[in-house]
């Protein structure tokens, strides 16, 4: 972890003692506030701290713990020798990654008088963890999505003008296909850019501990509750993007909150009587068929109205077979300079992926050309070098020539309708190139293939 002149600037002109670990325990960063400190109370020969173990110097110190659990310690009030302050700890993450902790000291000589002012001190250790949040949380742009293929580049465009409005969005697709990449895109490209990006998988918490992420909780709300409660993702996203993946996952009471604060911009934390405003935006995403889910009684249909203000659906790789041989060069760039040396693929290789279904979509193909890059130090991946099952496509032998020929058939089919689009136009399209009827076209593709 890493922090830019910028970023270093910024921390040494504020008050609060600022400190970053990373997750062996050794500081990263200390601002001028935090260093003055430490040499009030460890002499003035303390020299430089970045590289050093944090409890090495301060045995006592709790921003370790962050690291353990992954979660903020907030409201903490520590006396040292010289000093009286109030701190709040908060783990810092990377694409869902545990990366390092980062602790925003107060110093209570007159701060710790009213609730006022222990409210302003909160604020600012958010924006603190705004600042942090906004070197390493959306880092992709739209510059980053690869759309050659029309159905791909017609749903970049919608996201493009989706952005600058301060709309919900949904985006509906299948895993794997990218859906927190135009998340993080949409808000770098909204007027919410400078704000934090906070992402949360719906379906890694059961419905109260969901509920706690989101709306935060008062000291003394339930057994175990942290002394002075904690900070929700709808308040630490403030003036920023809140990314709710496996919206479908959602527990169904959960989802009534979820909806009200959707509608009336307010919240109120587990065991609070006080409703919260916040100012966040809501970007939704789901692999499941949320119309589905309602039928069955899963998902609550307001809620999905409320959400789908702007549905977004990203094709499926199957669906855009011009997008794979640019997203594999993409990656196999990406492969070049995490490994140190140039990659390419042959012409039948690049064939072979253009071939597949790509059930796993974007991710499948990231997994397929990593495996390979692996096991070819010439760096140039022949169709011999990737996965057995792509090398090798397996073949009933059982099959009769007619059946191989319907699979055949079915699968030329859907190739074209990847390009011409599969509602009736682009069926009649291809039934025309095919020089077939569109009836013969829809008893090709409900052949049973097993595929």
């Amino acid at each position: 972890m890493k922090l830019n002149q910028a970023a270093r600037a910024t921390f040494d002109a504020m008050r609060e003692g600022i400190t970053i670990i990373d997750t062996s325990g050794k500081i990263v960063f200390g601002n001028k506030a935090y260093l003055d400190f430490l040499r009030k109370e460890l002499g003035e020969g303390l020299g430089n701290v970045e590289g050093r173990v944090l409890r090495e110097l301060r045995p006592g110190a709790r921003l370790p713990e962050v690291l353990k659990e992954g979660k903020p310690i907030l409201h903490i009030t520590r006396q040292e020798i010289k000093d009286f302050y109030f701190v709040n700890m908060y783990p810092i993450y990377e694409d869902g990654v545990l990366t390092g902790g980062i602790s925003v000291v107060t110093f209570l000589e007159d701060a710790y008088q009213t609730r006022e002012e222990l409210e302003a001190v909160e604020a600012r250790s958010r924006q603190a963890l705004r600042s942090i949040s906004k070197a390493n949380g959306a880092r992709y742009t739209f510059a980053d999505i690869i759309a050659v293929s029309p159905a791909t580049a017609q749903v970049k465009a919608l996201a493009q003008q989706v952005a600058a409005n301060d709309v919900t969005v949904l985006l509906e697709s299948e895993s794997g296909t990218g859906k927190e990449l135009y998340a993080q895109a949409i808000h770098n490209a909204s007027p919410r850019r400078e704000g934090i990006f906070v992402a949360i998988n719906c379906a890694s918490f059961n419905a109260n501990m969901l509920e706690s992420e989101l709306f935060g909780y008062v000291e003394g709300a339930f057994t175990g509750a942290k002394r002075g409660g904690k900070m929700g993702l709808f308040e630490a996203a403030a003036g920023g993007t809140l990314f709710l993946d496996e919206i479908s996952e959602m527990d169904i009471g959960l989802q009534a909150k979820l909806l009200r604060a959707l509608q009336e911009h307010r919240i109120r934390p587990l065991g609070g009587v006080k409703e919260v405003e916040v100012d966040v935006r809501v970007i939704a995403a789901c692999n499941a068929d949320l119309p589905q889910y309602i039928r069955e009684g899963k998902f609550r249909k307001d809620l999905y109205y409320r959400l789908s203000t702007v549905p977004l659906r990203i094709p499926p790789l199957r669906e855009r077979p011009e997008d794979i041989s640019p997203l594999a060069n993409a990656i196999l760039n990406q492969l070049s300079h995490k490994l140190r040396r140039p990659f390419s693929l042959t012409v039948d290789a690049a064939q072979r992926l253009r071939e597949h279904d790509w059930p796993g979509n974007v991710r499948e193909l990231r997994n397929v050309l990593e495996f390979s890059a692996c096991l070819t130090p010439s760096g140039i991946i022949s169709r011999d070098r990737l996965p057995s099952h792509l090398a090798q496509p397996q073949v009933d032998e059982a099959l009769t020539l007619a059946q191989r020929t319907h699979i055949f058939e079915k699968r030329e089919i859907r190739r074209l309708l990847a390009v011409n689009g599969s509602d009736l136009p682009g069926k009649k399209k291809t039934a025309a190139q095919l020089g077939i009827s569109l009836a013969s076209l829809y008893n090709k593709l409900a052949y049973p293939t097993g595929d």
